[in-house]
């Protein structure tokens, strides 16, 4: 029975707050007492080893503050991690950000109402996007607007009694959407005649101008036809409900829109990257974010009135390109070197007032100071992988839905009916999509959409607790997105895992069974008791190798680990919806009794996101509106 391998008590971790130990690094250092005192260059060599020791120790601490984050944001049986003790409805924050006074430049709106919404360039078929992208279309008003209609924008307002919400095509952790999101690019007809910056609003969906930025910026750096999308969070927002958890939330997200953008793009032809040289500064120019007030960090969680607390942290940059564009170069320090100046353009709008009072969780603001990432001088073409095609088994698993009635018409399921089934070849097909690299290849690198959007090898597994599959016992299974890492996960993990192909799983799909039993009522356990968790054809926890990877490349890898999650979770959403079921992510977890039930010590492996896909139960209660035009409320 896997049940018996969750202890009933659970031992401190080795790499708890109370006991840290910092990353081991590859770097040589250079002995001081190695040089004669009586050299001529003893002084200068004493100041670049003082020099590189002084880097070295802030590398360490960087790293030490993400793991001290990580492991204080835990929940347990015992105790879940700290948040507020109920909700301020009177301060819920305000999910639309808007520039006051910025020009507003309405986008283009698409039909998604048709009782079958045809096959057309503008709206293929969903499963053939992973077979191969259509020819690119070029930049225009019309296929920019589709872009953010098919990515971040209302896709239904709800209302039941005397409550209504909306909601968007890419989800986030409790519907609160601390996620924003900005245009830079070079003029585009209809939008503006120059080069510019906007601010997407998607109650509106439309563009707030922030500025116009120099004519020679897209030509002198960038392919033809391409363009910049700039991805920003306010923790406050997640904050407000999660306390300080709401850091891991608002990266799942950032991943969500990394995902819901790169599917967007993919059906017009472009391809999407993460621009990973620049750094935090040149992001905060960039998108216009530098004018937020200085936020100064209390050292404790305190309650008051912090209006500077709703500023944006930058978080990531996407390059958007046509598919198949010849290999180009990136110099990221004349790059950089222009985008300085971007403090010097005139910057439209003032950001408007999300709450009245706020509760500042300190802990989220030290983390996010340590994790941010410097600028890397990087030479050379901009590395950009052929596009490969997913793994095929089971094609007719797919319902014939296009990729807008997917996108679009995608929910977070608030409950499963404990009844719906899926055969054994739907999943194993949801399982090709969620692989990083082309089929016949070896899993590493991510290479297939819409994984090809992140810059290193993956680094995310995840152990699936297989409920409901026809042909496939109940029990523990574990897929290996990352096939260097099989070995050591089989060496970290418990001795009587079985790791055994399961029967008819297809050869490039590097699936194993763990343990075979009826884990429903563990998976609820492990999932804060949540009946969602059990209630599926599946569920699964995202594991992420973790600490080798934050100690080889550094702390800012911490955040994107949970992006990789939230790009996974959006595969698995759209794959629910298009096979005509449904899934929803999973937030809340007891961490460290997962590890105990894989047999994980320390934090080379921790989980960071939970999942579960299966028949959805629907509130009749609840009435569904149009998304626009939507009532005039912020909700």
């Amino acid at each position: 029975m896997a049940s018996k391998f969750l202890p009933s008590r659970l031992p401190l971790p080795l790499n708890s707050p109370r006991f840290h130990r910092l990353p081991s690094t590859n770097k040589t250092m250079i002995p001081i007492a190695s040089f004669s005192s009586s050299s001529p260059s003893a002084s200068s060599v004493d100041n670049s080893v003082r020099k590189q020791e002084e880097e070295e120790e802030e590398l360490q601490e960087k790293v030490a503050q993400a793991l001290t984050y990580h492991h204080q944001t835990k929940h347990g049986f015992a105790n879940y991690a700290r948040g507020p003790r109920g909700l301020d409805w009177a301060n819920q924050p305000n999910p639309f950000r808007r520039y006051i006074s910025a020009p507003l430049l309405p986008l283009l709106h698409f039909p998604t109402d048709k009782p079958i919404v045809a096959v057309t360039d503008d709206a293929p078929l969903y499963s053939s996007l992973f077979h191969s992208l259509p020819p690119p279309k070029s930049t225009s008003h019309s296929t920019i607007s589709q872009l953010f209609f098919d990515s971040l924008a209302l896709s239904a307002w709800k209302t039941t009694g005397f409550s209504t919400w909306s909601l968007r095509v890419n989800p986030s952790s409790g519907n609160l959407h601390p996620t924003e999101a900005y245009l830079i690019a070079p003029p585009i007809q209809s939008i503006s005649d120059s080069p510019f910056v906007a601010h997407y609003a998607p109650k509106e969906h439309s563009l707030e101008l922030r500025a116009t930025i120099p004519s020679g910026f897209f030509p002198n750096f960038f392919p033809d036809n391409s363009f910049l999308i700039g991805i920003s969070s306010i923790f406050w927002r997640e904050a407000w409900k999660y306390g300080e958890r709401a850091f891991r939330y608002c990266n799942h997200d950032v991943g969500h829109a990394i995902g819901a953008l790169a599917m967007a793009a993919a059906t017009l032809g472009w391809d999407v990257k993460l621009l990973d040289g620049f750094g935090y500064k040149d992001l905060e120019k960039l998108m216009g974010l530098q004018f937020f007030p200085d936020f100064k960090i209390p050292s404790r969680p305190i309650k008051g009135k912090f209006p500077e607390i709703e500023f944006e942290h930058p978080d990531c940059l996407i390059l958007v390109f046509p598919n198949g564009s010849n290999p180009f170069d990136v110099n990221y320090k004349e790059l950089s070197s222009v985008v300085n100046e971007f403090t010097n353009l005139e910057w439209k709008g003032k950001p408007n007032s999300l709450s009245k009072e706020h509760i500042c969780w300190d802990i989220i603001y030290r983390t996010a100071e340590a994790v941010k990432k410097p600028l890397t001088i990087q030479k050379g073409e901009f590395l950009v992988d052929q596009f490969k095609s997913s793994g095929i088994c089971s094609e007719n698993s797919y319902k014939g839905f296009t990729i807008r009635e997917v996108v679009r018409k995608r929910r977070s399921a608030v409950d499963m009916d404990g009844v719906t089934v899926m055969d054994r070849q739907t999943f194993y097909q949801i399982l090709l999509h969620c692989l990083p690299s082309g089929k016949g290849e070896k899993h590493r690198r991510q290479s297939t959409l819409p994984f090809r959007a992140l810059s290193w090898d993956a680094e995310v597994h995840a152990a699936i607790f297989v409920h409901r599959v026809i042909g496939l016992p109940k029990g523990l299974y574990f897929l290996v997105r990352n096939e260097d890492h099989l070995e050591e996960l089989k060496m970290a993990t418990r001795s009587e895992f079985k790791w055994e192909k399961p029967e008819g799983c297809p050869d490039d799909l590097p699936l194993y069974e763990l343990a075979s039993s009826d884990c429903r009522v563990l998976a609820k356990r492990l999932s804060c008791h949540q009946d969602i968790a059990s209630d599926g054809c599946f569920s699964l926890g995202m594991v992420a190798h973790f600490e080798p990877t934050l100690s080889e490349k550094g702390a800012w890898m911490y955040p994107r680990l949970f992006w990789e999650t939230g790009v996974l979770g959006q595969v698995l959403y759209l794959e629910a919806h298009a096979v005509g079921i449904s899934a929803t992510g999973i937030g809340c977890f007891f961490d460290d009794p997962v590890h105990e039930l894989l047999g994980f010590r320390g934090s080379k492996f921790q989980s960071l996101y939970h999942f579960t896909v299966g028949g959805p139960v629907l509130d009749k209660r609840i009435m569904s509106l149009p998304a626009y035009p939507g009532p005039s409320i912020d909700a």
